[in-house]
């Protein structure tokens, strides 16, 4: 019995750190753009850029408000081999690291497509006819903030 409770220990320690996962940051994107597609028509959605944060425990992604790391919309990745896109005006189809999400939740389905230049969501309400497509490029880092001159002290010559 008590072999079993040693045994039963070891095993609650070795799952422990599967559960206590943490979110890493792993991007910042600017939104430029969001299209509204309707039956058949594209319509282009004034918006003004802002900013999001992405975030990853290897098994979903949180997208925040950058900032707001409480405010997050969380997605379950699906696919994690990359993401296809084409490579120029040539057609020719490449491959670059990337992930797919999804979340579905108040019957509207969420497409996340994540790669380290672009996130894109794509948003299908329940009980609609249109579709909603949300654009981001990644974000230029913060610029560097000067270190303070140093202070002479009069004493000090």
């Amino acid at each position: 019995m008590k072999k079993l409770f040693q045994l039963l220990g070891v095993c609650l320690l070795l799952i422990a750190p599967l559960h206590a996962t943490e979110f890493r940051h792993i991007g910042d994107f600017v939104v430029n753009s969001r299209i509204k597609i309707s039956e058949g028509r594209v319509v282009n959605v004034p918006i003004k850029p802002f900013r999001l944060s992405a975030f990853t425990d290897g098994i979903s992604v949180r997208i925040a408000p950058a900032g707001e790391s409480t405010d997050a919309a969380e997605y379950r990745i699906y696919r994690s081999d990359g993401i296809g896109r084409q490579r120029g005006t040539e057609g020719a189809l490449e491959v670059i690291p990337g992930v797919q999400a999804i979340s579905d939740k108040g019957g509207v389905l969420r497409q996340l497509r994540l790669t380290e230049e672009t996130l894109t969501l794509t948003v299908f309400p329940g009980i609609s006819n249109q579709t909603i497509i949300t654009h981001a490029v990644a974000a230029a880092p913060p610029k560097a903030v000067p270190a303070p001159p140093a202070v002479t002290r009069k004493d000090e010559p």
